[in-house]
């Protein structure tokens, strides 16, 4: 192994990733991303200030956004790393890994998704409701059981690349800053890059960056999914079949990536109309309904979710180590 800081990455990002399976994400721990978010925030009041209204000036405040919250967040975690540095090498380490823990949502999606799960099994829907509409962004009041059971599976589907796959990526090829960049775009995007009348112009910039960011990821992330269908003994061949045909069945480029392995998979229909802050989105189907969606379908997802991402870190960890 050669020398310099460098060769810590991907320790620091093994550690971090076994931290995240270990504790997930406690909710009496500050996260940082919500200093992402305070700072989205900030930043759109001050440029909806400074920018002209209308399409022209949207578009130029939330590309003005992007860029800054992408290079706030990279010089912040850069600065960090510097000076802890400055202490040494087991604190340069250490913050790295904390960094890179923070990164990882691998553990809190599968615990958020379990508590669905843990509703539905207890027959108690308006409980099951209130537990999804903590981890996806569409309306939840009047979902019936299967569509709780969906929601849940499509964002775990979603979330093996944003939360797992996507993050290890950039974590290996430039470390924690590079992470945090991710991040932020990756927070933007779930802020601003709605296409309702608030942010359909302002919100162009980070949806594009977001869906550049995760073109890689997502394809990788499927490719890891049917590999680990295999290993699951699940339906390999129908998730490379669904992929390869409906893969391209959504609004973004990247979503139906993994959703439509996860739909092969497990012989499930996703995707399909949803509501939206009230309002319904009509979307394609993903996947074919050889039979009904079931709760035991969520832990079948977290499964090949969990196994996707070990491979994830087995592939990319050795990649590293033979270029490092």
């Amino acid at each position: 192994m050669s020398g310099g800081r460098a060769d810590y990455t991907l320790y620091a990002v093994l550690a971090g990733f076994a931290l995240d399976l270990l504790a997930g994400d406690p909710h009496w721990l500050y996260h940082p991303v919500r200093l992402i978010g305070l700072l989205i925030t900030g930043l759109e009041q001050l440029l909806r200030k400074l920018f002209p209204g209308g399409k022209k000036g949207e578009r130029a405040a939330g590309a003005c956004l992007a860029v800054c919250t992408a290079a706030f967040t990279g010089l912040a975690v850069y600065g960090l790393l510097f000076f802890a540095a400055k202490g040494g090498n087991a604190a340069y380490f250490l913050v790295s890994v904390l960094l890179n823990y923070w990164l990882f949502a691998a553990r809190s999606l599968r615990d958020e998704s379990m508590k669905v799960y843990d509703r539905l099994k207890e027959k108690d829907l308006p409980g099951a409701r209130r537990a999804v509409s903590m981890i996806v962004g569409r309306d939840t009041a009047h979902l019936d059981e299967a569509g709780v059971t969906k929601a849940a599976v499509e964002t775990i589907a979603e979330n093996t690349s944003d939360g797992v796959i996507a993050p290890m990526f950039y974590l290996m090829i430039g470390g924690p800053a590079a992470g945090w960049i991710y991040k932020a775009v990756n927070t933007m995007d779930s802020m601003v890059g709605y296409k309702n009348e608030r942010y359909r112009f302002f919100g162009t910039a980070a949806a594009r960056l977001d869906d550049i960011l995760n073109y890689l990821p997502s394809r990788l992330s499927a490719l890891l999914m049917i590999a680990a269908g295999a290993l699951l003994k699940v339906d390999a061949r129908g998730a490379y079949r669904i992929w390869r045909r409906d893969r391209r069945n959504h609004a973004s480029p990247n979503s139906a990536q993994t959703e439509s392995v996860m739909a092969g998979a497990l012989n499930l229909q996703l995707a399909g109309d949803a509501f939206y802050f009230g309002k319904l989105t009509k979307k394609k189907t993903i996947g074919d309904d050889i039979r009904r969606i079931a709760p035991e379908d969520i832990p079948r997802a977290n499964r090949l979710m969990l196994t996707a991402s070990v491979l994830g870190l087995l592939l990319m960890g050795v990649l590293r180590g033979l270029v490092y």
